[in-house]
């Protein structure tokens, strides 16, 4: 089947005009609107003219006959009658003679005859009149009046002045408005122009950018524009990226740190064993190398968790409601001894808690509730009054092992996991009596591979990014963390807003 050759030739225009630039599509449309408008301008200012200047011509002719009539009606028209304007008047009798007439206007012949002189007084109104058959080599504008005992009055004006007033007019404009349409296409190419200059400024500042440039910045106009907006806005977009690929770095670069001493490690135990074999102890040198190995999983598991938290962008992998007073002691059972429970029942005033009284619950161990009246709940599995989040249960029990694991790694006695509300948020809090950190140090330890040397080492500690994690998912989950003084030892608090 043959294309539509219309079809064709539409779409090889539409492509055309798409490959022009934008400052010349601009112009070309702001020109074509241009001169639509001068177009019809034009029109609109021709048509006002002549009917402004035929009104005027009417008003004379009626103004003049009104006068004649006024004479006519007194009977004191003079013989020879003049009009200083040019106006042709007749007076006719009853029975359609002449009977005055003004010089040069003829005085045999009425410039209407009787039928049509009825019709414009009826009308009201003035008519043309082609003057030739008369003498008169011009169109002319007549209007009739009456006047007493039968007598007519025709007052003519040539309309030649109204034609040479509206054809000059209409000169000026066919030389004028293509004039203009050129000056302002000409003006509207230059403010354009001038406008998308800042955009080519930033193309051109958009391709110095590399890969091994990325600190360079767009330039931002001076005009507080939407190009300024744009530069600005995709400036911040360069910041961020900037930061987050020096960000990538720094964790590659750490990791790659982080994995070398196991691997060496293990590479040297090997290497001794297979050297030396018949006075190695085996299993000492599997213990040693179970250890190192250890040390990677738990590495590789936290960059994995690290890069789940960075794709993500700060968004939660699941949003579903997590009751804290179970997920908490449920984690801290894999500790025993080593970590005692305190929970703190929900308000009273929460509607699943209506009519409790509020007390705590502590596992394991044998400390005193809050409220003499109650006794004390050894059992961690009982439900303390539904304190609930939103999240994913998976990453907060991650943020509590991580918490307990440092606290473990600096403390003599247990350490104490107490969870309770505050208003509307739920108050997680992991208590030791280690030695702390100083408090310049405590917003310093959330960075990532970061380690104090008064209390941490590669033997004792993992790869300082344990309490990377904690933040980053709290902060996913809306909440905040932050360490305080416990006196004696150090206390992790993480608040997170209740369901």
């Amino acid at each position: 089947m043959a294309a539509d050759p219309a079809a064709h030739g539409a779409r090889r225009t539409v492509g055309w005009w798409r490959r022009k630039s934008l400052r010349f599509r601009l112009t070309a449309v702001a020109s074509a609107v241009l001169a639509v408008a001068l177009v019809v301008s034009a029109y609109v200012m021709l048509g006002v003219l002549g009917r402004s200047l035929i009104d005027t011509i009417d008003e004379s002719i009626y103004q003049r006959a009104r006068e004649t009539v006024s004479l006519a009606d007194a009977g004191r028209l003079p013989d020879g009658m003049t009009s200083p304007d040019g106006t042709l008047l007749q007076v006719l009798d009853a029975a359609g003679r002449i009977t005055h007439a003004t010089t040069g206007t003829d005085r045999l012949v009425p410039l209407l005859d009787a039928e049509e002189r009825r019709t414009a007084i009826g009308r009201g109104e003035a008519r043309f009149l082609d003057g030739a058959p008369y003498g008169i080599p011009h169109v002319l504008r007549v209007r009739v009046l009456s006047a007493d005992r039968g007598q007519a009055v025709i007052a003519a004006r040539p309309f030649s002045e109204v034609q040479t007033s509206i054809s000059t007019a209409g000169h000026v404009l066919i030389v004028g408005t293509p004039l203009l349409l050129i000056l302002l296409a000409g003006a509207s190419w230059v403010i354009i122009g001038g406008t998308l200059r800042p955009i080519a400024a930033l193309r051109r500042g958009a391709d110095e950018i590399t890969g091994t440039a990325r600190s360079r910045r767009l330039p931002v106009p001076e005009s507080h524009d939407e190009v300024h907006s744009l530069a600005t806005t995709l400036n911040a977009m360069l910041a961020r990226l900037e930061k987050a690929d020096a960000r990538q770095r720094a964790l590659v670069s750490d990791a790659a740190h982080e994995l070398r001493s196991p691997l060496a490690s293990i590479r040297l135990q090997l290497e001794v064993a297979l050297g030396y074999p018949e006075g190695q102890d085996w299993r000492e040198t599997a213990e040693g190398v179970l250890e190192d190995t250890m040390r990677l999983a738990r590495l590789a598991e936290d960059l994995l968790a690290l890069a789940r938290l960075d794709e993500r962008g700060g968004a939660l992998a699941r949003r579903e409601p997590v009751e804290l007073d179970q997920l908490v002691p449920q984690t801290a059972e894999r500790y025993g001894e080593a970590v005692t429970v305190k929970i703190a029942d929900a308000p009273a005033d929460r509607p699943e808690n209506a009519g409790r009284i509020p007390g705590m619950i502590e596992s394991p161990g044998e400390a005193e509730p809050t409220h003499e009246a109650i006794e004390p709940v050894k059992d961690p599995g009982r439900a303390a009054g539904a304190i609930v989040v939103t999240g994913d249960a998976l990453d907060l029990g991650r943020v509590l092992v991580n918490l307990v694991d440092n606290a473990l790694r600096h403390t003599a006695a247990p350490v104490v996991v107490e969870l309770r509300t505050e208003g509307a948020d739920a108050i997680l809090t992991v208590t030791d009596d280690g030695p702390g950190i100083p408090e310049p140090d405590r917003e310093r330890v959330f960075d990532r591979f970061t380690r104090l040397d008064s209390a941490r080492s590669r033997d004792e500690g993992g790869a300082g990014l344990g309490l990377a994690i904690v933040r980053e998912t709290v902060h996913a989950h809306g909440g905040a963390v932050h360490l305080e003084d416990a006196s004696p030892g150090l206390r992790a608090v993480v608040r997170l807003p209740l369901s």
